[in-house]
Formats: C-alpha cells, sequence, structure tokens
C-alpha cells in the first residue's frame, strides 16, 4: 500500500472507524437536542404584553394569548400587528435558540439546513 494508506488510516484522515463512531454520536445528540427543542416553550410578547405567543423551539406556534385591553373594536389592525410583532419576536427566539444549541454540538461547524 502507499504511504498514509497504513492500517486504520485513511488518506492521513485518521482512523475512520472512530471518525465515523464520532460522526454517529454527533447525530445522536443533534437528534436529541432536535427532540428537546420541540418541547422547549419560548414566549414572544408585544404591546408590554398585552399579546403573548408562546412557540417551541422549533417555532410552531403553541398558544396566543390576548389581554381584553389589548382588543379595541374601533382598532383591529392594532391588534393584528401586535399578534404580528409577538409572533416574529417568539420564531426569531425559536430560530436563535436551535442556532446556539445546534453550534455547541457541531463546534461551530455550519451544517445544510435540515441535514438532521
Amino acid at each position: 500500500m502507499g504511504r498514509g494508506f497504513g492500517k486504520g488510516s485513511f488518506g492521513g484522515l485518521g482512523d475512520m472507524g472512530k471518525l465515523m463512531k464520532d460522526m454517529k454520536n454527533m447525530q445522536a445528540n443533534m437528534m436529541a437536542a432536535q427532540e428537546e427543542l420541540q418541547h422547549q416553550e419560548i414566549v414572544g410578547t408585544s404591546g408590554g404584553g398585552a399579546v403573548k405567543v408562546v412557540v417551541n423551539g422549533k417555532g410552531k406556534i403553541l398558544s396566543i394569548t390576548i389581554k381584553p385591553e389589548a382588543v379595541d373594536p374601533d382598532d383591529v389592525e392594532m391588534l393584528q400587528d401586535l399578534i404580528v410583532t409577538a409572533l416574529k419576536e417568539a420564531e426569531e427566539t425559536a430560530e436563535e435558540t436551535e442556532r446556539v444549541r445546534m453550534e455547541g454540538l457541531t463546534g461551530g461547524v455550519q451544517l445544510p439546513p435540515g441535514l438532521f
């Protein structure tokens, strides 16, 4: 065999068995983290807490709470804006939470979206 292709190595990349095991462990950790994110609750609010949106760590809406004082029949547009603002805050927080969690597992290496 040529240089660098000795037993237990692959062109200087090290032990392929260890590399594969590390990849499997990382995948298992990432799947566990994804599962945890499904059950994590993240809150977004607007209007000083008049509208509260709860999403899971993946950004799926779990609940919306609207305080009675936020409901003005003469200004429905304001309520709509408050809901959208709270949703955006919750979704952005969920995305950031997921990004930070995944970076911690991959050592900062950016993986293609949807890989795990």
